[in-house]
This record gives structure tokens, C-alpha cells and sequence, in this order.
């Protein structure tokens, strides 16, 4: 019983570990609540496109000398403001609307990178860095994670609703215009919270499989909110360990145990679930 006591105690002997567990934990926690809304949704390639489009906002933040999160939030909030422009004045549908604007700001991103003189290793842009987080690092992740949960917790009732039905939600008097956009820059504050630690191509990961985990295992969507951070956050915690036992890098240990815990949902959830549910209702099939 005392190696499994090792096992957990000799990784939080050191600080870079504990800082790594503690944001781990932060992030796990913002990502799993949103990521239930956007799986509602069917906004994980939202999610995507902002979490790729911030590598623009980052750059010109570093030439300017502010803070790299100000730069990735007014990248964000901007691609999410863009997309929804763009699909709202052509014919071309969202998710290729999407795919175009995050490819591009990317792209934008990875050219103006490779032509600025910096001492930033783009793979902790891309990939995180959890094992380097400092305490103000720290600091600032738990304040937007904070400020975040909060928002979405209280207005819970309503981007519930609005997230499955927003006729519905407009016609009982609903600010939609002011939901829709409230969720994107909720979506753009908690991958600007995620950066440090998972980087921005594995907060997507993190976007999306809290929530479809817990999607395949209940029909009550307040469970569903309290199975989505047990496994966000119980996969940070194992993940943060095993990167450390192991060698690994901190941030893919643990999307792969989200994988892991994934498949095992998938194989061992009641028939049906919550997607059959949403399916079978009367403002699904537009009879409500």
C-alpha cells in the first residue's frame, strides 16, 4: 500500500508539480462545464476554430508587450464575431465558414511566429506547458476560470435553453443575440485560461470530451454537468501523475485518458442516453 502512496506523494514533493496539478485542476473544471453547452450545442468545431484562431492575437500581444492572454482573447472573440458575419451574410454554411476562418487565422498565426525574433518555443504555444507554470501563471488562470465558471453557472438555466431550442428561447422574451455571443467569448476566456497549461490545439480535446462523456451516461443534464468535471478533473489529477512517472508530457497524458475514459462510456452507456432523449422530443423534431 505504500508504493500507492508514492505514487502520489513524491510528485507533490516538488512545486513545478504542484503548481502543474493545481491548474490542471482549473482547467479540467472551466473546460468540462462549457464543454456540456457546446456538445448541446454541436459547437465542438467552434470550439476548434477559436482555440486555433487565438495564435494571431498571441504574436501581435508579445511585439506590443502585453499580456499573451489579452492577445488570444481579442483573437478569439473576433474569429467567433467573424464567423458568425460571414454565415450571417452568405450562403455558405457555418461549419465551412469555420473551417475557412480558423485555417486562416492559423495560418496568419504560424507565418507572423516564424518571422518575429523571440524566445518562445511555439510547440508550448501549440501544446502547453504545464510543467513550467509559475504562480502568477497560476494566478491568472484561476482568476478567468473563476470569473468563467461563475457566468456559466448562474446563467445556466438559460444557455441550457438556448442551446436546445432558441426559438423556443426567443419567443419567452430571451436575449439569444446576447446568449449566442455570451457562450462565444465564455468559450474564448476559457481557452485563454487553458493556454498555458494544454496550449491551444489540446484545449480542444479538453473542449469536448468531458462533455460527450457525460453525455453518453445521463439524461439529467444538472448530472450531466457533475459527471463532466469528475472526469475533467479526475483525468488532470491521474494524467498530471502519469506524465511525471512516466516522463511524458503532461497535457496529451491526460487528453488520453479522457480518450481512454471515452471509449470505455461508449461501450458501457445505457442504451440511448440523453442524445436519444433530445432526439425524441417534441422541439427536436420541431413539434413543440
Amino acid at each position: 500500500m505504500s508504493w500507492l502512496v508514492e505514487i502520489v506523494t513524491v510528485p507533490l514533493s516538488y512545486g513545478f508539480m504542484q503548481r502543474a496539478m493545481a491548474v490542471a485542476v482549473l482547467v479540467g473544471a472551466v473546460c468540462a462545464v462549457l464543454s456540456c453547452f457546446l456538445v448541446l450545442k454541436g459547437w465542438s468545431l467552434m470550439g476548434d476554430a477559436v482555440s486555433h484562431a487565438v495564435l494571431p492575437g498571441i504574436v501581435l500581444a508579445h511585439l506590443a508587450g502585453l499580456p499573451l492572454a489579452l492577445g488570444a482573447f481579442a483573437a478569439g472573440v473576433g474569429c467567433a464575431w467573424g464567423t458568425g458575419y460571414l454565415k450571417a451574410n452568405s450562403r455558405v454554411k457555418e461549419d465551412t465558414v469555420m473551417g475557412i476562418v480558423f485555417s486562416g487565422m492559423f495560418a496568419l498565426g504560424l507565418v507572423m511566429f516564424t518571422k518575429i525574433d523571440t524566445d518562445m518555443h511555439l510547440n508550448h504555444v501549440l501544446f502547453g506547458d504545464m510543467l513550467g507554470v509559475t504562480g502568477r501563471d497560476l494566478v491568472e488562470t484561476a482568476i478567468v476560470a473563476g470569473i468563467t465558471l461563475a457566468i456559466v453557472l448562474v446563467k445556466r438555466r438559460d444557455f441550457l435553453l438556448f442551446s436546445f431550442d432558441p426559438q423556443h428561447a426567443r419567443a419567452i422574451g430571451l436575449p439569444v443575440e446576447r446568449l449566442h455571443y455570451g457562450l462565444l467569448v465564455l468559450l474564448a476566456m476559457t481557452i485563454v485560461a487553458s493556454l498555458k497549461a494544454v496550449g491551444i490545439i489540446l484545449v480542444v480535446a479538453m473542449l469536448i470530451a468531458p462533455g460527450a462523456i457525460a453525455f453518453l451516461l445521463t439524461e439529467r443534464f444538472e448530472r450531466m454537468l457533475v459527471i463532466a468535471a469528475a472526469v475533467a478533473i479526475g483525468s488532470s489529477v491521474v494524467g498530471t501523475l502519469v506524465s511525471f512517472h512516466i516522463d511524458g508530457a503532461t497535457g496529451p497524458c491526460i487528453v488520453l485518458i479522457q480518450a481512454g475514459v471515452f471509449v470505455g462510456a461508449f461501450l458501457l452507456a445505457p442504451k440511448g442516453g440523453l442524445l436519444r432523449r433530445v432526439r425524441a422530443s417534441p422541439a427536436a423534431d420541431g413539434n413543440g
